[in-house]
């Protein structure tokens, strides 16, 4: 049984203006998403496809790509969502889904499903890289967004990417001398991205502003003092706080803390970043935030 493996990401600059081409800062993470596959030739053309969860099963199905129909399934809205992605390989790839195969397929996702880590991306990534296709493509296909997760995957590097006017982005060596003193706070829940960038594209945007975040992301990744990217991360969340209308993490949750507060990805859930102080974990505790990694914790 082959294998392949795709790392989570965390996005550390320009959310949402990702979406219109402004410079992106993305790391990879240690989890991600296993992917095993085993083919064979018996003329039934069927997909035996599981999906576990940190090593617990949560989706069985058995899809007849011939016909595209779920013939069996635990749990139907996931099953159709396979059906759709896979259908999308079929006319992408010019090897698989193409003959009378059969196709045991399994995927692990490490992480729980809350984290927004890239539970999708890391799919999209280990279905592109099994049957020799563009994950950008892909990803388009099936999902949407900017991509970037999809660079962090496909490089398992972290990335400096833009979306416009055309896709690229450089693998990057992003180890900053501070990196010891940042952590990284789980929300408790799961963001939905499409909502956040919903209210974004509501809103009227400039060529100055998406702009502006190239110029953060370029500081960001040259920065060589916890001070410094201190401030460049308190100036960023203010920016988007400032042209969504609404209030900052920090104000939300967090405003005794010392340090900035900078959310990553969709505002509202998912993780956060900050620096330590003395008690950090006490405060966040109390607060009902258990979830605290340190870089090495996380960061790959």
């Amino acid at each position: 049984m082959g294998e392949i493996f795709s790392p989570g990401k965390l996005m550390l600059t320009s959310e949402y203006f990702a979406i219109d081409g402004a410079l992106v800062l993305a790391v990879p993470t240690k989890l991600g998403q296993e992917f095993f596959f085993e083919e064979k030739q018996d003329g039934q053309s069927l997909i035996f496809w599981e999906a576990q969860h940190q090593n617990h099963l949560w989706l069985n199905t058995v899809i007849d790509y011939k016909k595209w129909q779920v013939l069996e399934t635990n749990f139907i809205s996931g099953a159709e969502f396979i059906l759709k992605v896979l259908k999308n390989v079929q006319k992408l790839s010019d090897i698989k889904f193409k003959d009378t195969y059969s196709y045991n397929l399994r995927t692990n996702l490490q992480f729980p499903a809350d984290f927004g880590l890239g539970s999708s991306s890391t799919l999209m990534n280990n279905l592109a890289e099994w049957s020799e296709i563009n994950p950008f493509e892909l990803n388009t296909l099936s999902l949407g967004g900017s991509g970037y997760d999809i660079a962090v995957a496909k490089e398992k590097s972290a990335v400096l990417y833009q979306s416009k006017p055309e896709i690229q982005y450089e693998k990057v060596n992003f180890d900053p001398l501070f990196k010891d003193e940042l952590i990284f706070i789980h929300l408790n829940q799961k963001q939905d991205s499409r909502e956040g960038i919903n209210l974004y594209k509501s809103k009227e945007k400039s060529q100055v502003l998406i702009n502006e975040y190239t110029e953060l992301t370029r500081k960001v990744i040259n920065c060589q003092s916890l001070e410094k990217f201190s401030r460049l991360m308190t100036v960023h969340e203010q920016k988007i706080s400032n042209f969504l209308g609404i209030p900052t993490v920090k104000e939300k949750f967090f405003q005794t803390c010392p340090n900035f507060v900078k959310s990553l990805g969709a505002w509202g859930g998912d993780f956060v970043m900050t620096a330590k102080f003395e008690g950090f974990k006490d405060y966040f505790w109390g607060k009902g935030f258990t979830t605290i990694f340190e870089w090495d914790d996380i960061i790959g």
